[in-house]
């Protein structure tokens, strides 16, 4: 590990958190020796969560054979995520020893049993290869369509793939041996797809099996209890551990720590949903899709809470709600929302897969539970069967200008010239906590949808650890819909989840109406440039006008960026750039005199999309360049007029 990233990191922690890190760092050297080892942990009976089965067993055809075509999936040896197939595996030997260690794009093998677990530095770890894709097999989830399938179709050779799987695991990782138990939300993911098959099937394994899963579980209630994430760690990780808890404690009450588990977990819960969910419902680390993971653990333990007659309070459950209508606001047709901040595709209810519209679909599970009408379009899957099916009728799509003060979010929904126009402005923080882990430099970047597909998009996430140099430009401010100054990110990229500058934005002003307008500023270039970027934004009348101005210097040459979906085509016209999608034109976009260009797919620059973790693609980028100072540089986008319906397939409302 760099001694760069030691000194970076120790300069976000507060003197609290440097102790609380020395103190963590000799109860792990404690634990060794002492909490290792299958013999500590007996385990107890697990319960089955309540709930679960029920609803899964009204599961309509349609779900049922995307649960039969996932369990089939398992059962052939292939697996898949975050962009990579691991090796097939034969179907008589699915779990080989070395399969929960294999990292497979390197083939490398990560140390097995015989390290132990707070021993392996995987942080800075290039040779083996990135750890998140061998945790991410060691979370189980594969295991959930398999029970879902042995419920549903009582199917013998899913029952005995699952119990094949948990014995080879067991038999692998024994309590604090290797790499599945060096992260406390690995260790709750994992519990919980446990939990899934309990509840699910529990009654159809073997003695030997629920045996090695009751002491995994205590294993794991005993890692989360200790090892828990505090300060700048304290984000979605801190709630995916109390929903281990939470979860087991209630599976468990044979289990010593049961009732201090869920007595401990559940005002802590609270708490988190009303720190991590903002009173507007935006995230507050930044990313709709860390949002919905997020929300997913709060609203599986509402579900199994209001099960067992102990519901979680309205604290909790209102923000869940303030959340998906947070995404009812930015989702598109098809229930995707905007690629804002990090996305590594976590996931805690899955068939597997990759899922484009997972916040869509946590706000349709939010919606069901709550006894409300469906957000999105997104059509009901094993999530919402498990967690909550919205009502029949889908809510109408809010129409007008939405600010989402505490957020940092200004949301535009309309009609312009027969064309619908979701329009998306980022003024909030960088992201949450000192670290602002999974926030990007997007500060003032807009994204904008035109009859409910994207046209200027965020570029997405790609890689974290192994990312390099990519990761580091993917949540740049150059890759964002924004302006930039001499290259620089508006924050200080100083390690992979860590920044040691953060810009502070504000917003100025706000309107509504059918000529609303909205302003506002960042600090990110003041100490550096002596420079304050201020954007407004205004519809006049068929079009919507940008003014970039920078504010408290000379005027000096700037960047301008528009990111364009994959799919859209561009060329330069003068002062002008037309955007076509299929021949057809979508919008048009016209500046001020400078430098214009298209730039695609430059090596380590402008014109690359990440449309899933692990993958990028070429797609065009309009890059302006020119001087510009406090009066201002502006870009009309008109949207090209459309005769007749538009093709609604989301009803507006105005709010």
């Amino acid at each position: 590990m760099s001694l760069a990233w030691y000194i970076h990191r120790l300069r976000a922690m507060s003197v609290g958190e440097l102790a609380h890190r020395v103190a963590e760092k000799l109860k792990k050297e404690r634990a060794r020796g002492r909490l290792e080892g299958w013999g500590r942990y007996p385990g107890a009976e697990v319960l089955p969560l309540p709930g679960l089965r029920e609803q899964l067993l009204t599961a309509p055809d349609t779900l049922r054979q995307a649960i039969a075509a996932a369990a089939e999936n398992a059962l052939s040896g292939r697996y898949a995520a975050l962009g990579v197939a691991w090796p097939s595996r034969g179907s008589d030997a699915l779990f080989p020893a070395e399969v929960w260690r294999l990292d497979p794009v390197t083939g490398g093998l990560w140390p097995s049993a015989e390290a132990y677990c707070f021993d392996i530095a995987y942080r800075h770890e290039r040779q083996l290869g990135d750890i998140k894709y061998v945790w991410e097999f060691n979370r189980l989830q594969f295991l959930q369509p398999l029970a879902a399938h042995v419920l549903l179709c009582s199917d013998a050779a899913s029952l005995a793939a699952i119990e094949a799987a948990i014995g080879s695991w067991y038999q692998g990782n024994p309590p604090f041996r290797g790499l599945g138990w060096n992260s406390g939300i690995e260790v709750a993911l994992r519990a919980i797809s446990l939990l899934v098959v309990v509840s699910l099937v529990g009654e159809r394994l073997s003695h030997e099996c629920r045996r090695q899963v009751g002491s995994i579980l205590a294993a794991s209630a005993a890692w989360l209890e200790r090892f828990p994430s505090r300060f700048s760690s304290a984000n979605n990780h801190l709630i995916a551990e109390l929903a281990g808890e939470f979860l087991i404690g209630l599976a468990m009450p044979g289990l010593g720590r049961a009732s201090r588990l869920v007595s401990s977990a559940r005002p802590r819960l609270v708490a988190e949903a009303t720190r991590q969910i903002l009173v507007d419902g935006v995230p507050a680390e930044q990313s709709p899709t860390y949002g919905a993971f997020t929300a997913e653990f709060l609203l599986l333990c509402a579900a199994v809470a209001e099960g067992a007659g102990q519901p979680l309070p309205p604290a909790l459950t209102d923000r869940l709600g303030a959340f998906a209508a947070f995404i009812g606001w930015i989702a598109l047709d098809d229930g995707t929302v905007p690629a804002i901040g990090d996305d590594d595709e976590g996931r805690v209810l899955t068939l597997g897969g990759h899922e484009t519209a997972y916040a869509g679909s946590v706000a349709n599970a939010i919606a069901g539970f709550l006894g409300r009408g469906a957000w999105t379009t997104v059509p009901p899957g094993f999530r919402e069967a498990l967690l909550g099916r919205p009502a029949a009728t889908q809510l109408p799509v809010p129409r007008g200008l939405q600010v989402f003060a505490a957020g940092g979010y200004s949301v535009v929904n309309e009609q312009v010239g027969g064309r619908r126009l979701n329009l998306v402005f980022d003024h909030g923080p960088l992201g949450y906590l000192s670290i602002a882990a999974h926030g990007h430099a997007d500060a003032l970047a807009l994204t904008l949808a035109v009859d409910g597909k994207p046209v200027l998009v965020d570029p997405g996430t790609y890689l974290y650890h192994s990312g390099g140099a990519w990761r580091d430009w993917f949540r740049g401010s150059r890759a964002h819909n924004t302006l930039t100054i001499a290259d620089a990110d508006q924050s200080t990229i100083s390690g992979a989840f860590n920044w040691s500058h953060k810009a502070t934005c504000r917003l100025e002003h706000h309107r509504a109406g059918s000529h609303w307008s909205l302003a506002a500023s960042h600090d990110g270039y003041l100490k550096r440039f002596g420079i304050v970027h201020r954007r407004s934004l205004e519809r006049v009348e068929d079009r919507l006008v940008i003014t970039d101005q920078l504010l408290g210097a000379a005027a000096r040459p700037a960047r301008l960026a528009f990111q364009l979906a994959p799919d859209l085509d561009a060329s330069v016209a003068g002062h002008e750039v037309v955007v076509r999608r299929d021949g057809s034109t979508v919008l048009t976009l016209a500046f001020e005199p400078g430098e214009l260009s298209i730039d695609r797919g430059l090596a380590g620059g402008a014109g690359w999309v990440s449309p899933a973790f692990g993958s990028r693609v070429q797609a065009n980028c309009i890059v302006w360049k020119g001087v510009v100072g406090a009066s201002g540089r502006r870009v009309a986008v008109r949207p090209e007029p459309v005769a007749g319906n538009s093709g609604v397939t989301r009803r507006f409302e105005t709010v």
